[in-house]
């Protein structure tokens, strides 16, 4: 099930994760947001919480 978040805007984002790898060939999970549904949809990972841009809306997620 994915995590879907809806902007004070009345915009529901979903949750999106994958790996990238870094120039030193380090590998990183990164998490962004989508407006539609995707295969790389994800629950929110634990001791994370969703921040929002009060000025435009734009949704990230910080740890605790």
């Amino acid at each position: 099930m994915a995590y879907k978040h809806t902007n004070s805007k009345g915009v529901t984002y979903y949750l999106n994760s994958k790996e990238v790898t870094l120039r030193g060939g380090k590998v990183q999970r990164i998490y962004y947001f989508s407006k539609d549904e995707r295969p790389e949809a994800t629950d929110l990972p634990d001791g994370y919480e969703v921040n929002e841009n009060p000025r435009n809306g734009f949704l990230t997620i910080k740890r605790k």
